[in-house]
């Protein structure tokens, strides 16, 4: 099985209010994909850090193989999500893939 996970932190210049629905959106659309895309095993995005938290959301997502991971990565509707409800409003991204 392979993992990956990914810590994204949102624009500054987003309002508070904005934010959460900026995460809740993000969420949906992460979390819709579970049963889209071949070789995902699960797919989970926590929107509510700890305040000790230095990011605002985070994806933990599983996949059978490596091969799976990529085959996600290009998924349409992986990349329809990414590029419409995150990329956007995300200022950094950091990701571990990882085999457990």
């Amino acid at each position: 099985m392979v993992k990956h996970v990914i810590l994204w932190t949102l624009k500054d210049e987003f309002s508070d209010a904005q934010k959460a629905d900026i995460k809740k959106g993000i969420k949906e659309g992460l979390e819709g994909l579970k049963g889209q895309i071949p070789g995902m095993i699960d797919i989970k995005v926590n929107i509510d850090p700890l305040a000790s938290s230095n990011c605002d959301l985070m994806l933990d997502s599983s996949f059978e193989d490596e091969a799976s991971l990529k085959g996600y990565a290009v998924h349409p509707a992986h990349v329809a999500v990414a590029d419409g409800k995150v990329r956007p409003y995300t200022a950094s991204r950091v990701c571990m893939d990882y085999e457990a």
